[in-house]
């Protein structure tokens, strides 16, 4: 008989096999699972690695690159990967840095045949290499997970303030998006096609947007890996940090719309993402013809945060300039913004890069 007082021996992991390999607990594994293979016959490989801690616990994916063009995220994976606490974890994580190989190595959003994967979810077996890369990565990784967080960035020329997205009518996902730690959250709608929609109603997914396209951005990519490393306590897969931090709770955007250029021209902005906008008072920028005959002031349609803008000076008439979110106190909402970018900017911040001789 167990002696009163006696801890409870925490149950042991499951091993875990991903295209035909099986992880053992206690162990880690850097695997290539091929996709295809190229006009030359050579292979196309997914990389992957995947941790399987010692002591039971949720199965988790985090995925970057599914647009070959965003690179913060395949940063993120990296430094989380090099974090000491992996080595106590409970559960299983399953780290894929770059889902689009062929956009990644082309610097493309696209698959070769300008397919966007992320619109090609769940994907079949036997149609397009896009859905054919889907179903792969449905089958071997998403199958077997019990959350997931998917890493993005805005497109090219596009620069989005740290953000999550997610389903929030889900109480179990809002949870995990309060936990990441962004100041701000949208509750956004579902896309067909998406990674997000085709794992909802099987795996909470949030998609964690930060930075722009063909650019690494110091300040998304420590947001990133503190975001998944506060997920990952909040799924009791780490230990709880020694190290008190005092991020205030985020806020949630109610809607979110794109300001559009009144006409062609020269873009000029006066704002950057993150600043607070009064409806009909604030000018966000203008946009004039090469001779700066003609002129047109750019004010804040309705009052709220800028989340994302264009970041090129050339504009056709249309093209969206400013993502602006909506909030109940966009004040508070502004606060938050601040305050975040203050404690990541710290030289001290525990998610610097570890290879930076200046860190």
């Amino acid at each position: 008989m167990a002696k009163q007082g006696t801890r409870k021996r925490a149950a042991a992991n499951s091993p875990i096999t991903i295209d035909g390999v099986t992880i053992q607990p206690g162990s880690r594994h850097s695997l290539d699972v091929e996709v295809g293979r190229l006009y030359t016959h050579a292979p196309t490989t997914m990389p992957v690695e995947v941790v399987c801690g010692r002591q039971a616990g949720p199965v988790l994916f985090v995925c970057a690159a599914i647009h070959g063009d965003e690179l913060n995220g395949v940063e993120i994976i990296r430094r989380l990967l090099r974090i000491k606490a992996l080595k106590r974890l409970k559960g299983t994580l399953i780290a894929v840095p770059i889902v689009n190989l062929h956009g990644f190595i082309d610097k493309n959003r696209y698959l070769p045949d300008r397919r966007d994967l992320n619109r090609s979810f769940p994907g079949s077996e036997t149609g397009s290499l896009a859905s054919r890369i889907a179903h792969l990565f449905m089958t071997e990784i998403v199958s077997q997970a019990t959350h997931g967080i998917d890493l993005h960035t805005g497109a090219i020329h596009r620069g989005n303030l740290p953000q999550i997205r997610a389903n929030l009518d889900d109480e179990d996902t809002l949870e995990l998006a309060r936990a990441f730690g962004t100041p701000v959250i949208l509750n956004a709608a579902i896309r067909p096609g998406t990674l997000r929609g085709a794992a909802t109603g099987k795996v909470p997914v949030l998609v964690y947007e930060a930075g722009e396209a063909l650019r690494l951005d110091e300040i998304s990519i420590r947001g990133g890996v503190n975001g998944i490393v506060r997920v990952m306590r909040k799924l009791e897969m780490l230990p709880p940090t020694r190290r008190k931090t005092s991020l205030p709770d985020p806020v949630i955007a109610r809607s979110s719309s794109w300001v559009r250029a009144p006409q062609s021209g020269i873009f000029r902005s006066f704002t950057q993402y993150g600043q607070r906008v009064v409806r009909g008072e604030t000018i966000l920028g203008a946009v004039s013809d090469p001779f700066g005959e003609h002129e047109e002031e750019i004010r804040a349609p309705f009052s709220g945060i800028v989340i994302g803008q264009l970041h090129l000076p050339l504009v056709n008439e249309g093209d969206a300039v400013y993502h602006i979110a909506r909030f109940h106190r966009s004040d508070v909402a502004a606060g938050r913004i601040e305050d975040y970018h203050e404690w990541l900017e710290a030289p001290d911040h525990p998610f610097t890069d570890p290879s930076n001789p200046d860190a």
